[in-house]
């Protein structure tokens, strides 16, 4: 039966009663609370590379969310309308992101965007997010110390993922000498930082720290420093195309994984499969979650993944969150029956659960991160992961590094925060949920 604008406006009622009762009184919510009845489909943005140096992974998480969206409008879609993707390629360049994403909230008027990879376009874009109140999910890993009601963080912060991999690296390793390597921009330093600070709570060392710049792919110089350091582990966050050609280049000059291990918290099976498994064999990730995993729903995910996209397509963790994120967003429109920002943000994406191929996630309800289960791999000879490791548990996402900012925190729910995000965007001198306690 054909929904009417009225009908629609009734069903959202109760999500505007409880965003109402939450004390935001969103300013522009009854203007837009029936955009979704204004045409036949749900426009969705999705805006990751698909060239350029980092189109190499971003590529797997475009087509995680195409992916999504057709099993979801196979089951009737979102409010009895499907999802229609609209696609930008910001061409790896942080510039590009921020253009497009301004294109797809103004022009587009998509519901959300399902977007960007690296912290650095993800800062690019925000200021536009949280200026014309759009929404963003963002599915990487990222170094956490930041906190705003516009975005939706999928990938996981260093309590889910650096925490338990560092110390694991000297006591079940007996590695503490670490060489640490990374692209140059925000998401290698911050994180190099929190492993340091990690290091210097249990006993390790920092060798040497050292940056290339992004999509630099000559490394000679890099590796005779790393072998002549007196290092016995090196930690990378090199990212991209960087990946592959520092692990061929380093198998090359003669080091296996047995001498100097490559501990990362990046390195996914899309970079695995585009260097070749023998120059990645012996070496350590730290995820939530890797194709291997053997679960039903990882099982049934990898099998509709590679029908889709041919039988050598391989997943990773950050096209997985890229993945469950589109099913949080559906779920959240059905739940508020509306496409607008505010019902999104504080009524529908808060508390979302979905049965993961990693595992059951679910967004916390407070600080807009999301809970995961943490694994360490070790790359295998096929180019997949053997689990050596695994948390007994998903863990609640910490988006403030608790050893480096005690004081800090992240909540949605509090008044203080509530009463400052009711001010007019211009108005407000923190847009953010991070409170100092």
């Amino acid at each position: 039966m054909k929904t009417t604008r009225r009908k629609l406006l009734r069903g959202s009622a109760a999500g505007l009663a409880g965003i109402l009762a939450s004390g935001v009184a969103p300013y522009h919510f009854l203007r837009n609370i029936a955009k979704a009845e204004e045409s036949d489909t749900i426009k969705v943005g999705i805006l990751h590379s698909l060239s350029g140096t980092i189109a190499i992974i971003e590529t797997s998480l475009h087509n995680a969310e195409l992916l999504a969206i057709e099993e979801i409008n196979a089951k009737g879609g979102v409010l009895g309308k499907k999802l229609e993707p609209v696609v930008e390629d910001p061409q790896s360049m942080v510039q590009v992101f921020a253009e497009k994403a301004k294109k797809l909230l103004l022009e587009d008027k998509v519901v959300a965007v399902l977007g960007c990879y690296t912290s650095a376009s993800r800062q690019s874009v925000l200021p536009i997010f949280e200026q014309y109140n759009g929404v963003l999910l963002y599915p990487t890993l990222y170094e956490a110390e930041e906190c705003s009601k516009n975005c939706f963080y999928t990938g996981a912060v260093p309590n889910q993922q650096l925490d338990d991999f560092v110390p694991w690296i000297m006591k079940t390793l007996g590695r503490k000498k670490f060489y640490l390597i990374g692209a140059n921009y925000i998401y290698p330093k911050e994180t190099n930082r929190e492993v340091k600070a990690l290091l210097q709570k249990y006993g390790g060392t920092v060798v040497a720290e050292e940056y290339s710049p992004l999509g630099s792919t000559e490394f000679s110089t890099n590796i005779n420093k790393i072998a002549s350091s007196g290092c016995d582990v090196v930690f990378s966050d090199l990212v991209g195309d960087q990946v592959v050609a520092f692990y061929k280049q380093f198998k090359e000059y003669g080091i296996t994984a047995k001498d100097i291990p490559i501990c990362t918290p990046i390195t996914t099976e899309q970079e695995i499969a585009a260097m070749g498994p023998e120059n990645a064999v012996g070496h350590y990730t730290s995820f939530n979650y890797f194709q291997s995993v053997d679960s039903p729903q990882n099982k049934s995910f990898v099998e509709r993944y590679k029908a889709k996209y041919g039988k050598d397509a391989v997943t990773n963790a950050v096209m997985e969150a890229a993945y469950f994120q589109t099913f949080f967003l559906a779920q959240a429109i059905e739940k508020v029956k509306s496409t607008e920002a505010d019902a999104l943000i504080f009524n529908g994406l808060p508390g979302q659960e979905f049965l993961a191929p990693q595992g059951k996630v679910k967004i916390d309800e407070k600080n807009h991160h999301t809970w995961l289960w943490a694994r360490i791999g070790q790359a295998n000879e096929q180019g997949q992961f053997d689990v050596v490791w695994k948390s007994e548990d998903w863990i609640r996402p910490q988006p403030w590094v608790s050893y480096l900012y005690p004081d800090k925190t992240c909540d949605f729910t509090d008044k203080r925060v509530l009463d400052r995000l009711k001010q007019p965007w211009a108005e407000q001198k923190n847009r953010s949920g991070t409170i100092n306690m």
